[in-house]
């Protein structure tokens, strides 16, 4: 889901210091059957609720839930069962629009539907809950309704109640279980926690920690990418569709005109009896045409129907939302507009929607989609605003943006490629690209990912989930914007404060390829679709002229690839049989891993033979190959021919030989990516993640932080922070004259280094502000003068000593490594070499954790000024093994620990053996991250 929308905290309890209701846990949930449903934290008002689900339990769910028989819950538990207090006791239910919720029923055509209450009315289908028993520990119990057993509730109800225990400091979980509730045992054991268990009196108890370990964010992630996949894929397969318009009313004529465009393209389906198709308010009346059957009102759809298409005004699509649900819909394509791009109301009401909407186990495209269209078995579901569906094809094409699908289908119609999916989100209030590659990642039919993004809600779960399709699928997106943060109105996207550079950071380590416009996004894509990944980057050049063979070797070396120096002429006249010799010499050559083959006669036509042999040659020896020839573009028939397998391969034609370059070159760089180890979580050892959360929770609560304000950590706080995860700040002292800092000098022992503590000159060598290898006590009078006469110009206050004095570290080359947390992106890590350069030309790497240690190596290696630390000009090699590991640490710290809002080691001394920290701030303040182990609701 998109995760994007935020919605206000329901009502606080009005007694007076009652615990305040924890909006932040309400979360949309994806089931293992793709349907959707709700969970938040049980509420007093939720006993009718409550009372409902226990009456409707069978009497083995009941037995196996309280091992005893009970009819019905004492009004004094059941009160005791709503009453909690959000930190010792609390409970999630998961929730699903009650039958019959919301008011009657009403025509399409039959003007606005009657305002939707606050809170509609809802049915609990799931419990899961802890007590505290004692410091850390809690016992849980969860309970499923009979008719949603099998779906992965629990599983996912044991996610989020775990997460919430974390934040209330709860790390370990109890339960007590009949031996012959096996379903709820194999809950536990399977969630990917440590379990041990013991069986006492006829009673399994089960206890394990709930901190995250690697086997269970894998279970997490595995469960969350199944799900969302089968979310998708219902929606994608439907073959029962209803397309909901709003009448003939004439001020409706827009969405009216969207309407019959709709059901126009599900008419050949409906014809030929691939489709069973249902439209209200489109047409003349009740009664079958063309194979479709229309309705007067919604209700009198007989169900089930899989896909709802809706156009109608804003204000009448929550009401049929509702009515949607009781025919079963599982997925809701919304062309209209008028939702949070409207203001203050429309995002009210897009709010309410989307409760209806997953509280009937749906999804939602939209709003303002462009529509679907899905054909990857010969039966095209085609509910989209286009004129005709694009050929059949393997590619899956992504676009937010309605009006931009326009340009781009047509873009693809003329090009000749064939999609497998298309599929608009529009403001993405719901389903989005995330939801479409973890789809894609299961589907045979498709072998390459398109997506145009407007705006990315989380950025950290699209590289997750990024990384997980690249790994044996193309990803290329192009973004609005370079910086990928430009937020257009209907997109609620948090703020972010993080360098522009950083979504591209993300991408680069996500395997994605990224392209400047959509123009590129088909160049790239139809090569990818059509040729197989290049062998590597050594290039040669068929080409008519050697103008123009130079003109591409240039162009091949500005995108990346090795010009061999291989290249062939084809001279305009030339014979049929000289075509192939030329052809065949150019493709035997083993130095050849990619073709460009260009072809551009001064008169006439192209000739036909070129582009055949081109073709044969380059599917029979499998070398990926790009061609710019008069006359052809896209994908063609005279640049086809089978391979050995028989499989056809077609070699994409470019307007222009650039264009074919710079696609080969992105090529080349993802075939490189895949087929390079892309490294291991780092774990570095000697790490006390839950030590460092403990500190910073208690400086947290020491610091009155308000408002989000970020609470800066004493140096002594910042050295123990640090300590957690392995990392040692080098020892230093803080004096006011001479005598003290000579003292510091003794117990530190001689030769120290002796810096001002005023903030623009502290790391400043080379304006004075740092003395170095201070051997002895007349240096040290003669250092702590002229330190003191450069700073007396600054105010430093009366609290703050104006020297400090350290233990000298190794001489080497200073570096800066920083974490930030951001609003959008969590955590980000930066390195660079210190110094004004560094910070002039922004020569810094980033990198989101988690990272692996390939990530790592890489952030190290990609500031221009590296080479430094590996032997530059005849000096020796320095610790990278030991800057690599700094990184890790930082990066796992920085993961781990959403409210360390910023930490900065300054400057790092990297030396020929290991490595000093000889400065170190900190920052925190309480965090809402975007993309924690749970999904939540709201931002």
């Amino acid at each position: 889901m998109a995760d994007v929308v935020p919605r206000p905290p329901h009502g606080v309890p009005a007694e007076p210091g009652a615990p305040s209701y924890p909006a932040a846990w309400e979360a949309d949930v994806v089931l293992h059957d793709g349907s959707t449903t709700r969970l938040r934290p049980i509420r007093p008002g939720d006993a009718d609720a409550l009372q409902a689900f226990h009456v409707a339990q069978s009497e083995r769910s009941t037995f196996l839930r309280f091992f005893a028989a009970l009819e019905r819950l004492p009004e004094r538990d059941l009160a005791r069962l709503v009453s909690v207090d959000h930190v010792d006791r609390v409970a999630l239910v998961a929730v699903t629009a009650a039958p019959g919720a919301g008011p009657a029923a009403a025509g399409a055509d039959e003007g606005a539907a009657a305002p939707a209450p606050v809170d509609a009315p809802e049915r609990i289908i799931g419990v899961a809950r802890y007590d505290r028993v004692e410091g850390e520990t809690a016992e849980v119990a969860f309970n499923i309704a009979d008719a949603h057993q099998g779906k992965g509730l629990a599983s996912v109800l044991l996610e989020h109640l775990a997460a919430a225990a974390r934040e209330r400091g709860v790390r370990r979980f109890v339960a007590e279980v009949l031996p012959q509730n096996g379903r709820m045992l194999n809950v536990f054991r399977d969630a990917g926690y440590e379990v041990r268990q013991r069986t006492e009196d006829g009673v399994v108890q089960v206890i394990f920690d709930i901190d995250p370990t690697e086997r269970s964010l894998a279970v997490m992630a595995d469960r969350e990418h199944r799900a969302e996949a089968r979310s998708m894929r219902a929606l994608l397969a439907a073959r029962s569709v209803l397309v909901v318009g709003p009448g003939p009313r004439p001020a409706r004529a827009l969405h009216r005109a969207h309407a019959e465009r709709v059901l126009a393209g599900l008419v050949p389906g409906a014809r030929e009896g691939a489709l069973t198709v249902h439209a209200v308010g489109v047409g003349t009346g009740p009664g079958e045409r063309d194979g479709v059957h229309h309705h007067a009102h919604v209700d009198d759809v007989p169900g089930p129907v899989e896909l709802a298409v809706v156009v109608l005004p804003p204000e009448q699509v929550l009401d049929v939302a509702r009515r949607l649900g009781a025919l079963g819909v599982r997925g809701l394509v919304l062309l209209s507009s008028g939702f949070a791009e409207a203001g203050p109301e429309g995002l009210a009401r897009l709010r309410l929607l989307l409760g209806v909407v997953h509280g009937s186990g749906m999804r939602l495209v939209g709003p303002a989609s462009f529509g679907i269209i899905s054909q990857p078995d010969g039966t095209t579901l085609d509910v989209s605003l286009a004129e005709h569906p694009p050929r059949p094809g393997r590619i899956g094409l992504f676009c937010q943006s309605a009006p931009l699908a326009v340009p781009l289908l047509a873009a693809v119609d003329r090009r000749g490629l064939g999609l497998a999916h298309f599929v608009s989100a529009g403001h993405r209030a719901d389903v989005s690209g995330n939801d479409l590659m973890q789809f894609w990642g299961e589907d045979d039919g498709t072998d390459v990912v398109g997506l145009y993004l407007e705006s990315i809600g989380n950025p950290r779960k699209f590289s997750r989930v990024a990384r997980r399709l690249a790994a044996h699928k193309p990803v290329v997106v192009v973004t609005a914007g370079r910086s990928g943060q430009v937020v257009p109105p209907g997109h609620a996207v948090r703020p972010t404060r993080a360098p522009r550079r950083t979504l591209e950071e993300v991408m680069r380590q996500s395997g994605v390829v990224r392209v400047e416009n959509q123009h590129q996004l088909l160049d790239v894509v139809q090569v990818l679709a059509h040729q197989p990944l290049p062998a590597g980057r050594r290039t040669s050049i068929l080409a008519s002229s050697a103008s123009v063979a130079a003109l591409v070797a240039e162009a091949a070396a500005a995108a990346g690839l090795v010009v061999t120096g291989r290249v062939e002429l084809l001279v305009e006249d030339a014979r049929a049989d000289e075509v192939r010799d030329t052809v065949d010499r150019l493709y035997a050559d083993p130095q050849t891993d990619v073709v460009v083959a260009v072809r551009l006669p001064t008169l006439g036509a192209g000739d036909p033979v070129v582009p055949r042999e081109v073709a044969r040659a380059a599917a029979e020896t499998g070398r990926t190959t790009v061609a710019c020839m008069v006359g052809l573009r896209g994908i063609t028939a005279e640049l086809t021919a089978p391979d050995p397998t028989g499989r056809l391969r077609t070699v994409p034609a470019y307007s222009a030989p650039e264009d074919a370059v710079v696609a080969l070159g992105h090529a080349a760089r993802y075939a490189a990516w895949r087929g390079t180890d892309r490294g291991r979580p780092v774990r570095p050892e000697g790490v006390d993640t839950r030590a460092a959360e403990r500190l910073v929770a208690a400086r947290l609560a020491d610091g009155h932080a308000t408002d989000g304000a970020p609470v800066p950590l004493s140096p002594a706080d910042v050295a123990e922070l640090l300590a957690t995860v392995g990392v040692r700040v080098q020892p230093s002292v803080r004096v006011q004259d001479l005598d003290e800092a000579v003292a510091a000098a003794e117990r530190l022992g001689w030769p120290v280094a002796v810096k001002t503590t005023v903030p623009a000159l502290r790391h400043r060598a080379d304006l004075g502000g740092v003395r170095l290898d201070v051997a002895d006590a007349a240096e040290m009078r003669a250092d702590v003068a002229g330190i003191l006469a450069l700073a007396a110009d600054h105010d430093l206050g009366p609290d703050t000593p104006p020297l400090e004095v350290q233990a000298m570290a190794p001489h080497g080359v200073p570096c800066v490594v920083r974490s930030a947390e951001d609003p959008l992106f969590g955590p980000v890590i930066s390195f660079g070499l210190s110094g004004d350069a560094t910070d002039l030309l922004g020569d810094v790497a980033y990198g989101v954790p988690p990272l692996t240690d390939v990530d790592v190596a890489d952030i190290v290696r990609r500031p221009r000024a590296a080479p430094r630390l590996f032997g530059y000009r005849g000096l020796p090699p320095l610790d990278v093994a030991a800057v690599e590991d700094l990184v890790a640490r930082v990066s796992v710290l920085a993961d781990a620990l959403p409210d360390l809002r910023s930490l900065e080691l300054a400057p790092v001394v990297v030396s020929t053996s290991g490595l000093a920290v000889l400065g170190a701030t900190a920052s925190v303040a309480p965090a809402d991250r975007a993309d924690t182990l749970r999904r939540l609701a709201r931002t």
